[in-house]
């Protein structure tokens, strides 16, 4: 299993550096000390796991997941800072780990990143783009959904929810009555609504049709703007799968 350690600093680099060295069946694939050093680094496509830090120069570990590829790296996140735990597994990363990490801590998110890996190679050996949702819709329609917000519970019909995405420790639903933060993860929410809004980031579901306009955004994602004023993230890879949807290349 090839490992990449992205931290700017280099005293946590040489600790995890070590570490790695200590633990069987490892391989270090590398260091580098900034966020689009990571995702520069990733596209090279030889690296199965990314022990990632939160804050780095460029842009941070958080915004970097958000960008990564679909059949990426399994990130591990090694920071100091504890209140991202949540955006991070909701996000899909592997493991959160605390500096300093100990050795047994890391070597088991290792083995958890190992089994996952060995997961996907059999489950899905061929990538399956996030459009297959649109080509093939589901055959029937979610019904109405009961949502614990805080301002109590509210029933929504599908068709009311215009985008879900995180926000910090909550989910943020938009919908034509207004805002409502949950306690429900993105990927409950994405299940209970049955392919009604589409996957368009790593912390963001979203109804295409309910879009006034996308704003291109210099590292290639789009910027998607509700007619509130809402902006929700779309990744870049989703965001070539939309031009390409609509005929732009």
């Amino acid at each position: 299993m090839r490992v990449l350690i992205a931290d700017d600093e280099s005293l946590a680099r040489a600790r995890l550096n070590r570490l790695l060295r200590a633990i069987p069946d490892v391989e270090l694939a590398g260091e580098v000390h900034d966020g689009p050093a990571v995702l520069a680094r990733i596209a090279a496509g030889d690296v199965d796991v990314v022990l990632l830090d939160i804050q780095m120069p460029g842009i941070s570990g958080v915004d970097a997941m958000q960008c990564w590829p679909t059949a990426g790296p399994l990130i591990v996140f090694v920071t100091a800072h504890a209140d991202h735990a949540i955006a991070a597994f909701d996000g899909g990363a592997a493991d959160y780990l605390l500096k300093p990490v100990a050795p047994d801590r890391l070597a088991l998110a290792l083995d958890r990143a190992r089994v996952r890996l060995e997961t996907r190679a059999v489950a899905s050996p061929t990538p399956i783009p996030i459009s297959a949702a649109v080509v093939h819709p589901p055959t029937t329609r979610a019904g109405p959904i009961a949502i614990d917000t805080r301002l109590g519970i509210i029933v929504l019909q599908p068709e009311q929810i215009l985008a879900v995405s995180l926000d910090g420790v909550s989910t943020v639903l938009t919908t034509t009555r207004g805002r409502f933060h949950t306690e429900r993860t993105l990927t409950e929410l994405e299940t209970a609504l049955a392919g009604e809004l589409r996957r368009v980031h790593r912390s963001a579901l979203l109804r295409i049709a309910s879009v006034q306009r996308f704003e291109p955004q210099d590292s290639g994602a789009y910027m998607a703007l509700l007619q509130d004023g809402t902006g929700i993230p779309v990744s870049r890879a989703v965001a070539r799968e939309l031009r390409r949807e609509w005929g732009l290349g």
